[in-house]
């Protein structure tokens, strides 16, 4: 069988998600130097100025998943290419929640960013053909409904993937499906919008300035997974030497 295709790059999305992992890094390392003692105090649960980043980052991260699933369904990426890349979400969502459990054993991740992005993604894909009409309602829908329908059957580590808990979970790191797979199919509709109207806007060439960022983007769960593991080591280095 001849090898895949690789589909085709879009730099401006590249650039776009290449920001969002350079702001994860940076929010990161500041909660590493707090956590290390190496800041003043801040409140990295409670605080909104950290707090919203969070939100924002996570909100950009899951955009641009939705807008590259989007690419991924005009190209026709077949099933093969999909679920391998899938494996490799979900083998690296263990890996965290099983490093999280030896830093954090109290309050280890059990569905964070990458656990999410495994279950969206498949909904995302199966979701796709009904294109922008429908895809922009549902993910509004998405996004609300977590704040209209809450039940105490939900708190518990089984059960809170689903996001309809009365209150947060006890976790250093949690994107539940809801209402976090409304984000991505507002990024799916906006990125099919796009493809059909304003090609021009994805398309259309990057400044040579941010082609590092776009060369960055291009590598999102290595990065993920590195990043921390890197940050820490230097915390930890800049602590003994204080």
């Amino acid at each position: 069988m001849p090898a895949m295709p690789p589909l085709h790059r879009y730099e401006r999305l590249d650039a776009l998600r290449g920001l969002a992992m350079l702001w994860m890094a940076a929010f990161h390392f500041s909660f590493d130097l707090n956590f290390y003692k190496l800041l003043p105090p801040q409140n990295f649960y409670n605080d909104p100025f950290w707090t919203l980043q969070r939100t924002a980052i996570v909100s950009l991260f899951l955009l641009c998943a939705g807008a590259s699933q989007a690419l991924a369904h005009e190209a026709g990426q077949g099933a093969r290419r999909f679920w391998r890349r899938w494996a490799q979400i979900a083998a690296c969502a263990l890996l965290v929640s099983a490093g999280s459990w030896f830093m954090f054993p109290r309050s280890w991740i059990s569905f964070g960013v990458l656990h999410g992005m495994a279950v969206m993604l498949i909904l995302a894909r199966a979701l796709s053909p009904l294109g922008p009409r429908w895809l922009a309602p549902l993910g509004v829908a998405a996004v609300l409904l977590p704040r209209f329908v809450q039940s105490p059957l939900f708190d518990n580590r089984w059960l809170n993937w689903t996001g309809l808990v009365t209150h947060k979970p006890v976790t250093e790191d949690y994107v539940p499906v809801l209402p976090w797979l409304g984000v991505m199919l507002i990024g799916l509709a906006l990125g099919q919008w796009l493809l059909a109207h304003r090609r021009e806007v994805m398309a259309g060439p990057l400044p040579r300035g941010l082609a590092p960022l776009a060369v960055l983007g291009r590598w999102p769960l290595s990065f993920y997974m590195v990043h921390q593991p890197v940050l820490i080591g230097l915390t930890v280095a800049a602590t003994m030497l204080r």
